[in-house]
């Protein structure tokens, strides 16, 4: 008869030995409502894609070929790297240096994002301001950008803040607020080397030249909007769609409505209603005592009135009587 020399917890412990994910853990997550976060092991806990992230990383890129043509007069070439979420050393160990690193508030979010512009892009964007071809190959190696080179990178990143805002659209209202800018990455720690960070690179070609544009979020600052970025957001989606609202809008205002308005009320007997007739008088009480005429209209969007009657009953039911025996006689 065969024995079992291994419990079922041993084989748990031996499982999470050579995955590194605890079998017991991945019960609980399947059955209750909790998530368990574990502080030791936030690689686990962040992977996946980010489909909504993607579809900003999209938009910034139609966005930002349109916004450097209006500031240089020429038509980039723009491609979107993927999203990827790595430690944040790694992340620096890709960065070329020196290099343009600009430090930006990501209010409302806690902490700051790194927009990093390659010297390559910088050079070719300021040969092309000043009319060259941006073919233009200058080394930044000990030495600092220049005022003239500084002020151009300020206007360029002008330029690449508010792309990326009108990117996220109506999906999160980001205030991002330029702070300082650094051309070592030792003096640009916005987390530590062991957290996590989710860094995108854009690859921009300016005629034969060009470089790099990477755009670095700590995770930590994203966590309170986690659920968004991984949801699954169809385009455009939640911006209005304005036409509709237009045609919606002719469509009411054409519209033909019936209305009715109660002016007064009497009370009568049954033998009074056999003898009505033309030119029986008998007295209504208003309520408001104003009669008013009008038609629909847009004046202010309310109903504009042409006349109005504010008179007492006595002048009204005496006017009303003059009027039927006219009629009569």
């Amino acid at each position: 008869m065969a024995e079992q020399f291994l419990s079922q917890d041993e084989v748990d412990a031996l499982l999470e030995g050579v995955t590194g994910e605890s079998q017991k853990l991945a019960r609980e997550e399947a059955t209750g409502g909790i998530r368990n976060y574990d502080l030791a092991s936030q690689e686990r806990i962040v992977r996946g894609r980010m489909p909504t992230l993607e579809i900003v990383n999209e938009r910034f890129a139609r966005n930002l070929r349109l916004g450097l043509f209006n500031f240089i007069r020429r038509s980039p070439e723009m491609s979107v790297g993927p999203v990827r979420v790595i430690k944040y050393s790694q992340f620096l160990r890709d960065i070329v240096v020196p290099t343009n690193i600009n430090i930006v508030s990501v209010a409302p979010l806690r902490g700051s994002a790194l927009f990093i512009f390659d010297p390559n892009l910088v050079f070719c964007v300021i040969d092309n301001l000043f009319g060259g071809s941006g073919k233009l190959h200058m080394r930044i190696e000990g030495r600092d950008f220049s005022p003239t080179e500084q002020r151009i990178i300020q206007r360029l990143m002008e330029v690449a803040l508010a792309e990326y805002t009108k990117a996220w659209g109506a999906l999160f209202r980001f205030n991002f607020q330029y702070q300082r800018s650094e051309m070592h990455t030792q003096f640009a720690n916005i987390a530590s080397p062991s957290e996590i960070v989710v860094a995108t690179t854009f690859n921009v070609e300016i005629g034969d030249s060009g470089g790099e544009i990477h755009i670095c979020f700590p995770y930590a600052s994203l966590e309170p909007i986690r659920d968004l970025l991984y949801s699954s957001v169809q385009g455009d989606g939640q911006e209005p769609d304005r036409r509709w609202i237009k045609q919606l809008t002719q469509q009411v205002q054409a519209a033909v409505a019936r209305v009715i308005a109660k002016h007064g009320f009497t009370g009568a007997k049954r033998d009074w209603l056999k003898r009505f007739e033309k030119a029986l008088l008998t007295e209504v009480i208003l309520d408001p005592p104003a009669l008013d005429r009008g038609e629909f209209g847009k004046n202010g969007g309310f109903a504009r009135f042409d006349k109005l009657f504010d008179h007492h009953l006595s002048t009204l039911l005496a006017d009303l009587h003059d009027e039927v025996w006219k009629d009569v006689g």
